[in-house]
């Protein structure tokens, strides 16, 4: 229950955690967490080909830098988190909703390790190796404590952490025998500081021979996570702090917050709700939004 709260990246005293946990708890006994056939670019790949499939275009290596870059269009939805909103946007937009994008919030960003292995983790426990996904932290206590000192601008000494092992159920991820990882932990927002030692001493916890597995891995910090991705600022991938405000004011109060003051421009990522995660629901919402006013429009 403490691994499946600590996603909501609060501390678990506060409210709205315990609402992470049930509804993942739930999603797990329902579904499972399944894991896409080749990698989650899988996913991003299958959208793409659907979309052009009926006539749409994905252009890539462009940095939009101002609205009039788009070409006409009676819709345009933005995928980007209210920092990037204010920057292409700027004073087309009304002070007053400006400000309240100006005072939205980010979490806590994460610390990354991807590892290339010669053979599955020798996990004490073997109902771990069975895992696709195994939280890491030993005792509720434990966990409460490393997310506690995390949202107070601190490095966890005895790291909370999700390792992901994709090769246990999709062997198509490495060569023949081989496997792959990849972890991560909670860090300050922005945060440039190596944890590969906190966290590979806390793997080891829970298999005591991970090291002699490792054939190579890759790091990832905070800071340099937004370097790669603009979308996550200072680290952050739930496009925005998930305190209990900001669960219901997202990234505005309204009853429509998928809609900007501008006729005809939507925000669409997980900087609206229901927040972030692998499940399109953002999207999906802000379309429905968009072409609800489109057809209102038409009708008038």
């Amino acid at each position: 229950m403490a691994g499946l709260a600590a996603h909501s990246f609060l501390p678990l005293t506060d409210p709205g955690s315990s609402a992470f946990a049930l509804i993942l708890g739930m999603l797990a006994h329902a579904v499972g967490w399944p894991f896409p056939i080749g990698g989650a670019q899988a996913i991003a790949r299958a959208l793409s080909e659907h979309l052009q499939a009926l006539g749409g275009k994905v252009e890539t290596d462009v940095s939009v830098m101002t609205l009039r870059q788009l070409p006409e269009s009676r819709l345009v939805l933005f995928d980007v988190t209210p920092r990037q909103l204010l920057k292409i946007l700027g004073n087309l937009l009304p002070s007053g909703y400006r400000r309240n994008l100006e005072r939205f919030k980010y979490g806590p960003g994460i610390f990354k390790i991807d590892y290339a292995l010669d053979g599955p983790i020798p996990w004490l426990d073997p109902d771990c190796e069975k895992a696709g996904t195994v939280h890491l932290g030993g005792t509720f206590r434990e966990i409460a404590q490393a997310e506690h000192q995390v949202s107070r601008g601190r490095h966890a000494e005895h790291p909370f952490l999700l390792l992901s092992q994709p090769t246990v159920v999709d062997s198509t991820r490495a060569p023949l025998n081989r496997h792959v990882a990849w972890v991560y932990g909670h860090v300050p927002n922005g945060s440039s500081w190596d944890m590969t030692k906190a966290f590979e001493k806390q793997i080891c916890r829970f298999a005591p021979d991970f090291k002699d597995r490792i054939l190579a891995s890759h790091i990832t910090s905070a800071a340099e996570l937004e370097s790669i991705n603009p979308n996550l600022i200072g680290g952050s991938i739930t496009g925005g702090a998930n305190n209990l405000w900001q669960l219901i004011a997202r990234p505005i109060l309204s009853s429509a917050p998928y809609r900007t003051p501008l006729k005809g421009v939507y925000l669409c990522s997980s900087s609206t709700p229901p927040g972030g995660g692998v499940h399109g629901m953002c999207g999906f919402h802000a379309a429905n939004a968009a072409l609800r006013d489109l057809q209102r429009n038409i009708s008038r």
